[in-house]
């Protein structure tokens, strides 16, 4: 790794970027945890999910919810328990979600310290069901973000009563998930928000729980009973509970001469109300102080969320807001928080936000308090902090670590030692984590190991095996009378298949693996082992071509709607997977593998198959109308099954409905040349004869002259 004069992150970034392994990301508040998230989006070639456990961490983080993402419930997650049909509602993604799921490389879980370890837990139920069931959260790579000496998860009475029986904490590192994964701790160390020694020594004893009366006592320095700011001094109160902050924000309103306005939120699309990132009725007057909720969107940078100030002017689409530090005049209108669910992004090739939900609103809200909750993530010059009656653990750290400076902040009553609560069980787990922190020798080490584990997806069948299993016991379920031949071409696809490939990847897995952890040879230098991936790559693209075959050979169609669907929906998944993996193999059958290359390709051939789906191919309308096995006149059912398509299309019907399957099988045996012998077989009725017997006629003699 390159010397950094940040070394911390620049380990992070090469973790995330060059290796599989899960990361938990922590530090300090103002460490730079936000910026780097920031700065990974904007330039890692991997494919991104970022989600937060609450609707304004999400939003402030440009991702979604953790519950909306996986389509969640809020009732705890219960190890080992069955889906009830409710949750099995819940759980029923639409394909653009499995292709999301199922292409992501990277999950991102921004304000990690607030999720709790059953919500981790529900994450890898979702994520083994819908990609790798074999692996924990179904082999994505985790990205962990946060600080435990900060706010932590919410979790009621009578919740834990149950959930205690299955976890030692509701902390995120409790999560049985987790456990069972290789994860690595880097702390960020520098603090870009504080720059004051003697305060941040201050802050790290409180951090730290080992604040001494001595530090406890130059806290209560800052002690101002009856503080009232000076003229022109905004300062912000940080109170333990809504009810205070409210109460406070309603009586200084109060004391305002002005005349009110009142700013309506316009919503459009999805955004739940839980989400919303500012009032949605916002009441102003002149001369109220007031707090900017969002970054400005121009990039003039002219405010920034937590900015303080005071209205100067309103009118009825802007609000003109005079700076607490800069002393300037902005005028703002109405901004715009999106509401993103996730989609592959034909530009970029990568997995990006679609819009969903858009909520409209003037960006400030009253503030001469707020709660110690809604500050995290906050910076504040000056704050008024009462923090005495602090009861949940990180609580009065949160606080304390709005300010930047010690000057700048105020308590409103007197810090007790019983206010700096801190949880045992996250110092056992921090103290433990120390010895978590990779050196050189083991990135190295986790470098190699992301190496193979690329390799493995690119050379892993078991998946595709399940897949065509699952295909031929539907077809035999639905087709075992009608087309025997078909079944047992099925069966010995399948069989080959497990033979020629599953069980030879197998062994050829333990020799890259082999030859990639040489130590003597970097993986990326290696010619021989580039030469052996080649050679594999020409190798199983037969196999799987065979599996294409035998897609083009079964039937589409049934007369049942629910065999019909449960067909598409099988054959779709299976044919997705075997598009990825031919193109991935084609590539690198002349290609040297690397890393960065076969995640480009991959996010490449995804943005192909996306385009295929949404344009369609002569590929698919082929073989919408290919004969299955074992038909003595395979021209004759295409052309029959091609019209009976288009019949059901113009009377939008199901396609048994104009024909049933048995009956055009028949039909295609027996090739009747006259009305009277197509009177005579089985299954065509007076009503069929009547409305459609001579355009089959027509089509049995076009397809019979060709």
């Amino acid at each position: 790794m390159a010397k950094s004069s940040n070394p911390e992150l620049e380990l992070a970034r090469h973790l995330i970027e060059r290796t599989g392994v899960n990361l938990f990301l922590t530090g300090k508040a103002g460490t730079g945890k936000t910026t780097f998230l920031r700065d990974l989006r904007q330039s890692s070639q991997k494919r991104i999910v970022v989600l937060a456990p609450t609707g304004i961490a999400a939003i402030n983080a440009g991702g979604m919810t953790i519950h909306s993402f996986f389509q969640l419930d809020f009732a705890p997650f219960f190890p080992g328990a069955k889906l009830s049909a409710e949750k099995r509602r819940y759980d029923r993604f639409n394909k653009a979600k499995r292709r999301v799921i199922g292409s992501m490389d990277l999950l991102v879980i921004d304000e990690i310290s607030m999720v709790r370890a059953d919500l981790l837990d529900a994450v890898d139920d979702v994520l083994r069901r819908h990609r790798d069931p074999t692996r924990p959260f179904g082999g994505v790579q985790l990205l962990l973000i946060g600080d435990l000496q900060q706010l932590p998860p919410v979790v009621k009475e009578d919740e834990w009563e149950m959930l205690g029986q299955y976890y030692r904490s509701p902390y995120f590192f409790d999560s049985n998930a987790l456990a069972q994964t290789q994860y690595v701790t880097v702390e960020l160390k520098k603090v870009y928000r504080q720059n004051e020694g003697r305060f941040l020594d201050l802050l790290n004893h409180i951090r730290s729980n080992t604040a001494t009366p001595e530090v406890i006592a130059e806290l209560n320095t800052r002690f101002r009973p009856d503080f009232t700011p000076p003229p022109g001094e905004r300062y912000i109160r940080l109170t333990t509970h809504n009810f205070r902050a409210d109460a406070i924000n309603r009586e200084c309103m109060s004391r305002l001469k002005s005349s009110p306005m009142t700013f309506k939120a316009e919503v459009e699309g999805i955004f739940p109300d839980t989400s919303f990132p500012a009032p949605e009725t916002l009441v102003l007057k002149r001369g109220a102080q007031v707090m900017f909720v969002k970054n400005d969107p121009t990039g003039e940078k002219a405010y920034y969320n937590g900015m303080l100030g005071e209205v100067t002017a309103l009118d009825e689409d802007t609000v003109t807001v005079r700076g607490a530090d800069t002393g300037l005049d902005i005028t703002v209108g109405a901004v715009d928080w999106d509401n993103v669910k996730y989609e592959i992004d034909p530009a970029t090739r990568q997995i990006s936000e679609e819009i969903c939900g858009t909520f409209r609103q003037i960006p400030l809200r009253p503030a001469w308090a707020i709660t110690i909750h809604k500050s995290q993530g906050l910076t504040f010059d000056r704050a008024i902090i009462d923090a005495a009656d602090a009861f949940a653990h990180g609580q009065a750290y949160v606080a304390l670590s709005r300010c930047r400076t010690l000057e700048g902040l105020v308590l409103d009553a007197p810090l007790r030692h019983s206010s700096l609560i801190c949880d045992p069980t996250v110092g056992a787990f921090i103290k433990s984590q120390q010895t978590k922190v990779p050196d050189e020798s083991e990135v190295a080490r986790l470098d190699r190991i992301y190496h193979i584990n690329l390799l493995s997806e690119l050379f892993g069948f078991q998946r595709t095996h399940t897949l065509l299993e699952s295909l031929r016991r539907t077809v035999d379920e639905a087709f075992s009378t009608l087309f025997p031949n078909v079944c047992a071409e099925y069966a010995r696809t399948s069989e080959e298949f497990r033979s020629n490939a599953v069980e030879v990847a197998g062994r050829f897995a333990a020799q890259f693996s082999r030859m990639v952890m040489d130590p003597t040879v970097d993986p990326a230098a290696n010619d021989a082992l580039k030469e052996r991936i080649r050679a594999g790559a020409a190798y199983f693209i037969t196999p799987l071509r065979n599996l294409l075959e035998l897609l083009s050979l079964t039937p589409k169609e049934h007369d049942s709607a629910i065999v019909t669907t449960r067909l598409k929906d099988r054959m779709g998944a299976l044919s997705e997977l075997l598009y990825l993996q031919i193109g991935l193999l084609r590539h690198f059958r002349t290609a040297d593998f690397s890393v960065s290359d076969y995640l480009r390709r991959k996010a490449e051939i995804f943005l192909e198959a996306e385009g295929m789906r949404k344009n369609g191919t002569t590929r698919k309308k082929t073989e919408s109308t290919s004969a299955p096995s074992g038909i003595s006149n395979p021209e004759v059912y295409k052309a029959l099954a091609a019209w009976r398509k288009e019949k059901a299309d113009e009377e939008g019907v199901a396609a048994y409905r104009i024909m049933p399957n048995k009956t055009l099988i028949a039909i295609a045996v027996e090739l009747p040349d006259s009305p009277l012998s197509l009177k005579k077989i089985k299954g065509v009725g007076p009503f069929l004869f009547k409305h459609y017997g001579h355009e089959i006629l027509e089509v049995i003699g076009g397809a019979t002259r060709l």
